[in-house]
């Protein structure tokens, strides 16, 4: 699992991003990039990491599912998500 204070840092950075989202649309349709730069750096989605929902790790996650790799084989064996079974042929 991934330290609580990484995945802290993580959603305190979500929660920046959906505060200035309105002002930096704003900022960017009148061309004003003095003002943009000023606002904070973790205001930027592009500082937001996908991390898995279960464990928070950072690496080998599915988008879609918001999963890591392992937690998604995991469960998709379990069959605790929906359409998803072990391929054979």
């Amino acid at each position: 699992m991934a330290r609580t204070s990484i995945v802290a840092r993580n959603e305190r950075r979500k929660e920046k991003v959906a505060f200035y989202a309105e002002l930096r649309e704003k900022l960017k349709k009148e061309g004003n990039y003095e003002a943009l730069r000023k606002l904070p750096r973790d205001s930027a989605p592009t500082r937001v990491k996908n991390r898995c929902n279960i464990t928070g790790r950072g690496r080998g996650v599915y988008a879609k599912f918001g999963l890591c790799r392992q937690i998604f084989r995991q469960y998709s064996l379990e069959g605790k998500i929906p359409g998803m079974k072990k391929a054979s042929w």
